[in-house]
């Protein structure tokens, strides 16, 4: 019995002809495409079954693996929608994993064709703004009246009176400084969006050396329009207490 009757999925991409790409894929497996009408799918033969290891650095590998495919593929082709890392085509009783990928296709065609219009001449950049919560607390604390009012009176209270005048202004503080990281998200926000085709707020990540992450931005450009963003983004970079990630170009997958 042949165990490799699944496909794995790399992405998407115009062209029709059928060929080898050589033994790039995971593991050192064969890629091709198989197409369908003026599109193809770059895949791999494998067991239908998810790729899964206990060690961390396999996993690392097969991952960089998928990515190198699709940097490949971009330049061959120009134009692709990418799958995530580890899409496995089965096969079942009507059709072979080969058949299921076609019907997939010719079922998804106008639907596909119509993202890669939607994709052409742009890619995906990634952007993480951090903050300082030191920096941001002395920020607020030095504009605000009530606070430097209370840093006074705890000064000359004693110590049993201090503490409850200590905690109000750690939850004055803690409030305020919401309030202003909330209007630096919105800042920040506007900015970048005017120099984007699209974007989506992704969830937030934690934070390193001693810093929070206030933004994490999918943003998808023209291949040249980065610039104007990258731009804006060292405007922020240069504000004291933040800092500026950007990342890219990467295939479109948060688009797909």
């Amino acid at each position: 019995m042949n165990e490799e009757n699944g496909l794995y999925l790399y992405c998407v991409a115009e062209g029709n002809e059928e060929k080898s790409l050589g033994k790039i894929g995971i593991e050192t497996n064969e890629v091709y495409t198989i197409a369908y009408r003026n599109l193809c799918a770059l895949v791999h033969r494998c067991p239908a079954r998810p790729y899964q290891s206990k060690d961390e650095e396999v996993v690392k590998k097969w991952v960089q693996t998928h990515q190198k495919v699709l940097d490949i593929a971009t330049e061959k082709f120009g134009n692709i929608l990418p799958s995530a890392f580890d899409t496995i085509i089965k096969s079942n009783n009507s059709a072979t994993a080969e058949g299921t990928l076609k019907i997939w296709l010719a079922k998804e065609y106008e639907n596909l064709k119509n993202k890669l219009d939607k994709l052409r001449g742009k890619a995906e950049y990634g952007v993480q703004i951090f903050w300082d919560p030191k920096i941001m607390a002395n920020k607020v604390a030095g504009k605000n009246k009530e606070i430097e009012k209370l840093k006074e009176q705890i000064k000359s209270k004693p110590k049993g009176t201090a503490y409850m005048f200590k905690y109000k202004l750690e939850k004055v503080l803690k409030i305020e400084m919401e309030r202003e990281i909330d209007r630096y998200f919105k800042y920040f926000y506007e900015i970048i969006k005017k120099c984007v085709d699209n974007l989506k707020v992704e969830k937030v990540k934690r934070g390193e050396e001693g810093k929070q992450m206030l933004l994490n931005l999918s943003c998808l450009i023209s291949k040249d329009g980065y610039k104007n963003l990258g731009e804006e983004l060292e405007k922020i970079n240069k504000l004291d207490g933040f800092s500026v990630r950007f990342s890219g170009p990467w295939p479109p997958y948060s688009f797909v």
